[in-house]
Order: structure tokens, then C-alpha cells, then sequence
């Protein structure tokens, strides 16, 4: 897997602690940020949810949240993985219990989790809108307010949600998820005002659309010939971001929503 080639010790992480949600697929943006932060010397504590990778990844391999653990660990650093669902109410704060215990208090959240299923307004259902909200927005901030809770103050706390493109088109046949994430980008506006006094920044990262494995190569095809880039968005270019924003060169950026979409 291909990680930031910038030494590590330009962004000066080494030794702090992130929290990373959503890191169970090696193909994924959470695992290139989670190993990403790992080659920069930070201790990284993972999440995922096998069912759902069941359910929207048909040939997901069930072992590669332990692969990404390992990819981490190679660095020199601690790594450790936890399985929740973020659904479930106490997991954010299970979350966090269990980081504390097996790597240390967190200085870095990276909120990438996500669940995301197909439906416009007329396939809409009461289950299909509470799913999304109760992950994509209610887990994100209980996420944001455990963390929140326990920093102690110090400079150099980091919050950074994942987002997508609602704001910059129309996601017709993603209704649910394009409002989930409408809420995420309002959460990360808000909440920097808050929270930029305690040490922490409050940061969006838009990557726009990234190849994970779900693109057709028709799709891929599309994008080599349409996008002004010439090519789809990779996780490492999230990864990127999330490392910049992690660092304490970005100090002084809060409340934003970063377009990493090459363009598009």
C-alpha cells in the first residue's frame, strides 16, 4: 500500500494516539489514514463493523481489519482494533475505554465510519433514515463529545470527520447518506468554534470520489477520460490530507471543509 513519502518527522506526530473509525478494508480511506499516521510514528487504535462489510462488500476478506492492525504495527508503534457498531448508543464511549486501556488517551479522531445504502424519495423508509442518522451523524458526534471530554487541554488536538459532495451537486439516489453528511459538515463548522479555545481543531475532509474497490472499470474508464485529472480519486489522497490536518502544521485551520477531489 502506498503511504505519504514525506518524513515522518515534518508533521511531528511522533508519540501521540489517533482513534480511526472505519478502517476494515485495506482497499479503504480509513486504513491509508490509519497506516498513514502509523509511518509518521502515531499510535493508532481502529474500528470496524464486519456486518456491514458483509452486506456492502460481498467478498470482503473478514481478516483484513487484523491486516491493517498488522500494516500499523510495522511501523513501531502500538496498534490495536475494536469491533462496534456505532449504532449502538455506548459505543463511543466503549470506544474510547478500550483505546485508553491498550494504547492511551486519544489526541486524534478520525471519524470515517459511515454506513450508506442506495434510496431516493420514493424507496425511503422510517429504518433506512434512522440507520443513517444513528451511524453517519449521532455516532460521529458522541465520537466528537467523548473525545471532546477527555482532552485535557493541551494544544494539538484533532478532529476529522469525513464527508462527501452533497453540498457541490445533487446525490438523487443517495438521499439519506447526502443528508447524514450535510449534518456532518454543519457539526464540523459549529464545533470548531467550540473547541478551538480546549486545543482541539475541528476539520472536513471531502475526497470526492475515491476508488475503494466499488468503481466498475467502466467507471474508471469514465473518469480517465472525463475528470480534469485524468483519473479517480485514491484513499492516499485522503490519507494525505488527514496527515497534514493530524500535524501541528495545520494549527491555525479550523472549521473547514477540504475538497480533495482533484479537481472535480
Amino acid at each position: 500500500m502506498i503511504v505519504s513519502r514525506l518524513a515522518a518527522s515534518e508533521y511531528a506526530l511522533a508519540g501521540k494516539t489517533a482513534v480511526v473509525t472505519g478502517a476494515s478494508r485495506l482497499r479503504g480511506i480509513g486504513a491509508a489514514i490509519a497506516i498513514s499516521l502509523a509511518r509518521a510514528g502515531v499510535n493508532v487504535f481502529t474500528t470496524y463493523y464486519r456486518p456491514f462489510d458483509k452486506l456492502a462488500y460481498k467478498q470482503n476478506d473478514p481478516d483484513e481489519a487484523e491486516l491493517i492492525v498488522e500494516a500499523i504495527r510495522a511501523f513501531g508503534v502500538k496498534g490495536e482494533g475494536f469491533e462496534a457498531d456505532l449504532a449502538n448508543e455506548n459505543s463511543p464511549c466503549e470506544i474510547f475505554d478500550q483505546a485508553e486501556k491498550r494504547i492511551g488517551s486519544a489526541d486524534i479522531l478520525v471519524n470515517n465510519a459511515a454506513f450508506d445504502t442506495p434510496a431516493n424519495i420514493f424507496s425511503l423508509t422510517t429504518d433506512i433514515l434512522d440507520k443513517h442518522y444513528a451511524i453517519n451523524v449521532r455516532g460521529a458526534v458522541l465520537l466528537c463529545a467523548e473525545f471532546a471530554r477527555r482532552h485535557d487541554g493541551r494544544e494539538g488536538g484533532r478532529i476529522i470527520n469525513l464527508t462527501s459532495g452533497q453540498g457541490l451537486g445533487p446525490m438523487p439516489e443517495s438521499l439519506p447518506y447526502a443528508i447524514a453528511k450535510g449534518a456532518i459538515e454543519a457539526l464540523t463548522v459549529s464545533l470548531s468554534a467550540t473547541l478551538i479555545r480546549r486545543g482541539i481543531t475541528v476539520n472536513a475532509i471531502d475526497p470526492g470520489a475515491t476508488d475503494t474497490g466499488w468503481m466498475s472499470d467502466e467507471t474508471l474508464a469514465d473518469f480517465r477520460v472525463n475528470s480534469p485529472a485524468g483519473r479517480s480519486g485514491v484513499p492516499e489522497d485522503a490519507a494525505r490530507l488527514a496527515l497534514f490536518l493530524a500535524s501541528a502544521q495545520s494549527s491555525w485551520i479550523t472549521g473547514q471543509i477540504l475538497r480533495s477531489r482533484g479537481g472535480a
